[in-house]
């Protein structure tokens, strides 16, 4: 049985604007899927619809066999949702939002602090038990949006951007945190605009673009698809401007060229190649990772012309659309 399955989902708001024009995918039980997509793409409309936030216009969504219109208590119960933004009082204490969020779910006083104390234990909170939510750091507020959408121990975990806005260090710890839960049997769905943490983490993607799923496959079988590599190469002396020109490559500094490989060339060719004319390459990074690459690809996007750092956002998530229930 699927986690979730998506059929023909469409939104149209006031005006006529089309935010999702037939959207279909499905989530396995136990998947981690990435749901990617450019500004406005539909990202959070979709996400919206599936938590039972936002009216769609037509379209099904079941969550575990629940249909989400017949069965919506049965379905929203089995969902935890994992907002971008902390919407809890900054006065409430970091113990009482897990068991008051047990508590909606018609979980009892006891058994919902017995549940509090397991989950913040799990994402290392149970020392700030005690603490008001504004005493907490920027990654502790975050684990503690995880805790609360775990209070009624959901089949489904749904992220809307969990490392936004992060350094790098939360953002390993968030990491290590999800494989966790995800290991324990949890499905999760990962919306995310750093596509290294998508590539890192998930199973499975789909790409949304303009409203409708570009693709829906593994991350094995997407990665396929991919034809060539960009890299970066660095050498320990000036790259002659013959040689950038014999490889199609272009320089971007003295010691410095971009180039793009074809998988069917392969890289061996490429250094033996350098070498017959005295470069000597030290160094070697790709321009974009391998899931960037694609996405480009996919939404027609433009590729950056040189290498992003490690948390640098290829796209941010759409804003929050109206209609909310």
């Amino acid at each position: 049985m699927d986690a979730l399955s998506v059929r023909e989902l469409s939104k149209v708001y006031k005006g006529g604007v089309k935010a999702l024009d037939g959207v279909s995918f499905s989530v396995g039980e136990g998947d981690f899927y990435a749901l990617l997509g450019p500004n406005g793409a539909g990202k959070s409309t979709t996400i919206g619809i599936i938590a039972g936030l936002v009216r769609k216009t037509s379209g099904t969504v079941s969550v575990f066999g629940r249909d989400l219109d017949s069965s919506t208590m049965a379905a929203k119960s089995l969902i935890g949702l994992v907002p971008q933004d902390f919407d809890f009082s900054q006065f409430d204490r970091v113990f009482d939002v897990v068991v008051n969020q047990a508590g909606l779910y018609g979980m009892r006083r006891a058994l919902a602090r017995q549940r509090a104390e397991q989950i913040l234990r799990r994402v290392e909170l149970w020392e700030k038990r005690n603490a008001e939510t504004r005493e907490l750091s920027g990654g502790m507020k975050r684990r503690l949006l995880i805790a609360r959408a775990l209070a009624h121990n959901p089949k489904l975990l749904i992220l809307d951007e969990p490392t936004a806005g992060v350094d790098i260090n939360v953002r390993r710890a968030t990491w290590d945190l999800l494989r966790l839960i995800n290991r324990s049997g949890t499905a999760i769905i990962l919306t995310t605009h750093y596509l290294e943490e998508a590539e890192t983490l998930c199973r499975s993607v789909g790409i949304i673009n303009h409203g409708r799923i570009v693709t829906s496959t593994t991350i094995d079988d997407l990665m396929s698809l991919a034809e060539k590599e960009d890299i970066i190469l660095y050498s320990d002396s000036a790259i002659p401007t013959e040689a950038a020109e014999r490889l199609g490559g272009t320089l971007v500094g003295a010691r410095t060229m971009e180039l793009s490989v074809a998988h069917s060339r392969g890289l061996n060719s490429v250094f033996a190649e350098l070498d017959s004319m005295g470069v000597r390459i030290i160094g070697m990074k790709n321009r974009l990772n391998r899931l960037e690459s694609l996405f480009m690809h996919l939404t027609g996007g433009e590729a950056k012309s040189s290498a992003p750092a490690e948390d640098d956002p290829v796209f941010g998530g759409d804003a929050a659309e109206g209609d909310r229930e």
